[in-house]
């Protein structure tokens, strides 16, 4: 039996990796008749340590306590079931902790006439490196996914069929829609409806241009779709990156809805005359150049209150204003849409009527001209009472090919001072 055992040791000590054999002893223990090296090294244990002297040596003496349990636990099925195991254990050594995934096979030694006395073959293999990376590379992540949870602005990956892989909590809370519910879909269920048909290209561009990174339209406004269908003006920074053979676009979404409503007021506000409402000189001589630019027919109604500062002195400055006022709110409702009625300065006012000839435009001046002698207008003046005023108005028509404004506005400037030499409250064309 002796011999037997030494040639038992003899070969697993020639294996390389660690390597046991598990037997029942007498009285139903689990005992170990054979081991190498490396299964004392695994363990942490040595032929010198007490009760591991010789063989047969009782599991208990080899395997540290903390990882017996779990081990006996799988040799025991392994020997009612007749079934092949594996497990992965951790083994703290001085050197520190190691990892180790352990093949439990059961065997019958050759010659044994007993078909229900088996033995298992413990085969371990020291899978530290794996797990260390496995850990390194689950830590990582973690972090990444923690970074990615608690940035302020939305970021989306989309693998290079354009659906969704990755959808962080700040893009649920700028379109609407649980993360859940997004992974596998196409990106385009985020975008208004008429960039849909375009993007698939426009990322495709991207895919075969040497940039990795790129601002989303530098030039132009983008706009994502939220889950209720309302649009959401969103700054863009998109990357690609290669992730073995396949490309995956991540982009940065930023929320800048606040920043287009302060520009859109400032535009507004840089366009507009505070006091009336009306598009200011600026506004209108942008408008009209553009009008310039075509063949287009155009005449220009130069407007100005006759005796304001009558009116100012008469019923103080605050009447004066509600004068203005009216007038803008007059004269821009009965103008056409295509008409440009807009506040030159002071108590003057421009109106440009694209497609007019000079008698088409000096019958709409009049038409103002009466509207205001009359006061026929709804109003709710300040105090009760209406502030009667008169306008005056010059007009002038562009010349075939003209496209000089200000020749233009001279010559209804012109006309203007004609109609107050003239006694004001009329109409005069140059």
């Amino acid at each position: 039996m002796k011999n037997g055992l030494h040639q038992v040791q003899e070969f697993v000590d020639g294996i390389a990796a660690s390597v046991a054999i598990v037997a029942r002893g007498e009285a139903g223990e689990l005992i170990v008749p054979a081991c190498n090296e490396s299964f004392f090294g695994m363990a942490g244990a040595r032929r010198g340590t007490p009760g591991a002297r010789s063989f047969p040596i009782a599991l208990d003496a080899l395997v540290p306590s903390y990882a017996r349990h779990e081990l006996r636990e799988k040799l025991l099925e392994c020997f009612d079931s007749g079934v092949a195991q594996e497990l992965e254990q951790a083994y703290d050594l001085k050197d520190g902790t190691h990892w180790w995934r352990l093949s439990l096979k059961p065997f019958r030694p050759a010659g044994c006439k007993d078909p229900t006395v088996i033995e298992i073959l413990i085969t371990g293999l020291d899978i530290t490196p794996k797990m260390t990376l496995t850990r390194d590379l689950e830590v990582s992540t973690s972090r990444f996914r923690s970074v990615v949870d608690a940035a302020y602005d939305a970021i989306i990956t989309i693998d290079q069929a354009h659906n969704i892989t990755l959808f962080n909590h700040a893009a649920e809370n700028l379109f609407g829609y649980e993360a859940a519910e997004m992974l596998g879909q196409p990106i385009i269920t985020l975008l208004p409806e008429a960039y849909r048909p375009s993007h698939s290209a426009r990322i495709n561009q991207f895919a075969r241009s040497p940039v990795h990174s790129r601002q989303m339209d530098e030039r132009n406004r983008v706009y994502g779709r939220h889950r209720d269908g309302t649009l959401l003006p969103v700054e863009i920074a998109i990357s690609k990156i290669n992730v073995e053979g396949f490309l995956e676009f991540t982009a940065v979404i930023r929320d800048i809805s606040d920043r287009v409503r302060l520009m859109d007021l400032l535009q507004k506000e840089a366009e507009t005359d505070q006091l009336t409402g009306l598009p200011n000189r600026r506004e209108f001589t942008e408008v009209v150049e553009n009008v310039l630019r075509t063949d287009e027919r155009l005449s220009i109604l130069m407007l100005d209150v006759d005796l304001f500062k009558k009116v100012n002195d008469t019923h103080g400055h605050d009447a004066g204003d509600e004068v203005l006022r009216v007038l803008a709110r007059v004269g821009s409702s009965v103008s056409r849409n295509m008409d440009v009625f807009a506040r030159w300065g002071g108590e003057e006012f421009a109106v440009a009527m694209p497609g007019t000839d000079i008698a088409q435009a000096r019958a709409r001046a009049e038409m103002l001209r009466t509207t205001f002698e009359s006061l026929d207008f709804m109003h709710s003046w300040h105090g009760g009472r209406p502030i009667p005023f008169t306008v005056s108005i010059g007009v002038a028509t562009r010349a075939p090919g003209e496209s000089n404004l200000d020749a233009i506005m001279k010559r209804a400037d012109q006309a203007l001072y004609k109609a107050k030499d003239g006694g004001r409250n009329r109409v005069e064309t140059e």
